[in-house]
């Protein structure tokens, strides 16, 4: 094994982690809409990432500055090609990263409702557009010889990828309804539960559906037994959901993610960017790495800094690792009638 498929492993896993991580960020955003019924349940959803949401962004930030380090070929065609639903991802990000921060400095329900409208877009979109974004890399888009993308942004909206997006989306709300049954306590995490039983019925179904339909177009041994167990362990993520057992729940729609994610990335090496328009203009892992001693110098950093931040945190998750309650949110109606009145 060289060099250059260590750092496809090695990005592929950070990409996992990501998924994993800011999936439940997404879906609890997504779903501040849906489950919570006041302000109070509402600080109560959004508490539970509160602590955790910057650090999940950590891995995209280092999965895209490893594929620049590693894969710099890859890295110029995926960030000029697909430029469009990428500024789109980044714009959410910053907007739900700035009313993380901004909801809570006005005092008024208008105030706070644009946040949250905010808090919901720019979780909702990047939920789906990362879909968007995978699947045309798996499927392959139109790269001539000189490796540039030649096609439109509506070329990224065929429905193999639009199927992607959606997957998603529900696979993600469905692991932010598991998070919330398992860091809340009453009424909302009833609720919680409730959502995630229609949630994860429908994302077995499409995601089912969509890695049957990757492995047609790339069938792979080892993809095939991962898209396996990321079935089984969805299925078993929605019938323990039912038995209200939130832990295990979260648990293996995590696996879920995890193995499906794997999937993609099986299917898709050795490439990292197939080209559809000829085999000779396709990106690989060999043609768009950076020479080895760049990768062996980047070995050497991993090594040391990623169990720094691993350690971290998990600590992290470890210190918030409690419950929330309404009981242990203000009522902030007086405060809002206060101002309204002045």
């Amino acid at each position: 094994m060289h060099l250059h498929d260590v750092w496809f492993i090695a990005i592929a896993v950070l990409w996992i982690g990501y998924f994993f991580l800011e999936g439940f960020d997404f879906g609890v955003g997504v779903l501040t809409k849906f489950l919570a019924r006041d302000e109070r349940e509402r600080r109560v959803m959004i508490n539970t990432i509160g602590p955790v949401w910057d650090g999940n962004e950590v891995w995209l930030i280092t999965a895209g500055g490893a594929t620049f380090a590693a894969f710099p070929e890859w890295y110029a065609t995926l960030f000029s090609g697909f430029y469009l639903p990428l500024l789109l991802i980044l714009v959410a990000l910053i907007l739900r990263a700035v009313a993380f921060d901004y909801r809570g400095k006005g005092k008024t329900p208008r105030w706070r409702d644009a946040w949250d409208r905010c808090i919901f877009w720019g979780s909702l979109v990047p939920a789906i557009l990362w879909g968007v974004a995978f699947a045309n890399i798996v499927r392959g888009v139109k790269l001539n010889a000189d490796h540039d993308y030649v096609g439109s942004f509506l070329d990224l909206l065929n429905p193999y990828a639009l199927l992607g997006g959606l997957v998603t989306l529900v696979l993600f709300t469905y692991h932010g309804a598991v998070f919330t049954a398992l860091k809340t306590d009453g009424e909302i995490r009833a609720r919680a539960n409730r959502f995630s039983i229609a949630l994860g019925v429908a994302a077995l179904v499409l995601a089912g559906g969509f890695l049957l339909w990757t492995l047609v177009q790339r069938p792979d041994a080892w993809a095939i037994g991962t898209a396996v167990v990321a079935a089984v362990c969805l299925a078993a993520s929605v019938l323990v959901s039912l038995r209200l057992r939130e832990g295990w729940a979260f648990l293996l729609s995590g696996l879920a993610i995890v193995f499906a994610v794997g999937t993609l990335f099986l299917a898709l090496y050795p490439y990292v960017m197939p080209s559809t328009l000829t085999e000779a203009s396709s990106l690989t892992v060999e043609n768009a790495s950076s020479t080895p001693k760049t990768l062996g110098i980047m070995t050497w950093v991993a090594a040391i800094f990623l169990p720094i931040v691993l350690l971290y945190q998990g600590w992290t998750y470890w210190v918030f690792r409690k419950r929330i309650h309404v009981d242990h949110i203000p009522d902030a109606e007086p405060e809002a009638k206060a101002a309204a009145a002045s």
